[in-house]
């Protein structure tokens, strides 16, 4: 399984360099519909869950105004970064990487899929 998990880093990795990004970025607009009901990525609003605008980068459970779970805190407290392989397996499996996260979604199974939306969020990050 972790083998796995290396090897979607990596795949995000190299699809978020160069053309691939803007394909990526359009694919992963339409896959994050899944998650604008609790997050906004396009402006810096926090809804159900935080703001995810600028998420690439940020230490994990320390976006201003947001009430983050204990959980989330104590994994950026840990050195958790949301870059591509932390938001790799986060979305594979949200409640396995981060135990009493306050995120109900069960993550996302696709790879392609994941690798999409973090180009999207890498876009919007910028």
């Amino acid at each position: 399984m972790r083998v796995i998990a290396v090897l979607g880093a990596l795949f995000t990795a190299t699809l978020m360099t160069g053309h691939a990004l803007a394909q990526d970025a359009a694919a992963g607009e339409k896959v994050f519909n899944k998650c604008k009901a609790c997050h906004d990525a396009a402006q810096d609003k926090n809804k159900v869950g935080p703001s995810l605008h600028g998420v690439i980068g940020r230490t994990a459970g320390t976006h201003e105004g947001y009430k983050y779970s204990s959980a989330m805190v104590d994994a950026g407290k840990s050195g958790v970064v949301w870059d591509a392989a932390a938001l790799t397996k986060y979305l594979h499996d949200p409640k396995a990487m981060v135990k009493g996260t306050k995120m109900t979604f069960p993550g996302l199974k696709s790879d392609k899929d994941i690798a999409n939306v973090i180009a999207y969020l890498k876009q919007e990050s910028q």
